[in-house]
């Protein structure tokens, strides 16, 4: 047994897909399934309930992928004690924006011998990360609870309605929800991301009105393009602090109206084995945000979760 088929065999049954595995691995997806194969003739059974349509774990691969994990990450540990290394391995996420430029930026100054390596990963496997020791700690926002994972509150994420900077709403300095009920809403499923979809949904209802559904695209970027390419108009979410750093000149971010929408942000960490450099991670975050509004993206119709 190698770490190498456990690496592999742990993305895919984190992707649950052979090709979004071997695209995470950087390497052929031949590669990943024969690796794989061979893990499963040493152990003497099938990880993987293989069809055309679906890939999943069988009860085997469910009671090996805990221990994968923990082995892995042990690996990981023996490397960083032989090279000497001080860091944290921290889980981010697109749309932390001006938030994550902040916390590295008081790192650096706090802790300037702290090397810092960012994963980026869906929230269910920051958190699985987390648990088993891969990750020294995690943002998330809204989670659900992970046995051995604790979750320390940090700030409040205000979001903004990202619109086509054609569209007559985009002139207004901020919006009521009511505004966009004649837009197409596009945003995740609600099994990526709950608790935002059930926020931004039960505004709409509170406003009087059912959201039209859009088209939902792959990443933000790809999103934010359909938006802008004019034709139907469309509406998303973005984080404030993400907003701020992102430029597309047929965007505009624009705020909600009082109360808003806001969803909150915290740091998961081990339950009981937190990371040694927690509390100057801790100030970090806690160092303030500019305040500095998003750019309005101007009216030009000349062409980024």
């Amino acid at each position: 047994m190698e770490l190498r088929q456990l690496s592999y065999f742990v993305t895919v049954a984190e992707e649950l897909h052979f090709g979004r595995a071997a695209d995470r691995l950087h390497i052929v997806q031949s590669a990943v399934s024969q690796q794989v194969r061979r893990l499963e003739r040493e152990l003497g059974a099938e990880l993987f309930d293989r069809s055309p349509r679906h890939v999943r774990l069988t009860g085997a691969g469910e009671r090996l992928l805990p221990e994968a994990r923990a082995v892995l990450a042990a690996a990981d540990r023996a490397r960083a004690a032989v090279r000497g290394r001080s860091g944290l391995r921290l889980g981010t996420s697109t749309g932390l924006g001006a938030h994550l430029d902040r916390v590295l930026a008081e790192l650096a100054v706090l802790a300037p011998g702290t090397a810092v390596e960012l994963v980026s990963a869906a929230t269910r496997d920051r958190l699985e990360q987390v648990a088993d020791g891969r990750l020294d700690a995690a943002f998330v926002r809204s989670p659900d609870p992970v046995p051995g994972v604790r979750i320390l509150p940090l700030w409040d994420d205000p979001l903004v309605a990202a619109v086509p900077a054609a569209h007559p709403v985009a002139g207004a300095a901020e919006l009521a929800m009511a505004d966009l009920a004649g837009l197409g809403l596009c945003i995740t499923a609600r099994r990526n991301h709950p608790a935002l979809v059930d926020l931004v949904v039960g505004a709409c209802h509170d406003a009087g009105f059912e959201p039209l559904p859009g088209p939902v695209s792959g990443s933000l970027q790809d999103t934010l393009a359909t938006i802008g390419a004019g034709g139907r108009p469309l509406w998303t979410v973005v984080y404030a602090s993400h907003a701020r750093v992102l430029h597309s000149p047929r965007i505009a971010f624009r705020p909600f109206g009082a109360p808003g929408l806001t969803l909150p942000t915290g740091l998961a960490v081990h339950a009981s084995t937190p990371p040694a450099e927690l509390d100057v991670l801790l100030r970090a975050c806690a160092a303030p945000t500019p305040v500095q509004a998003p750019k309005p993206a101007p009216t030009s119709h000349d062409h980024e979760n």
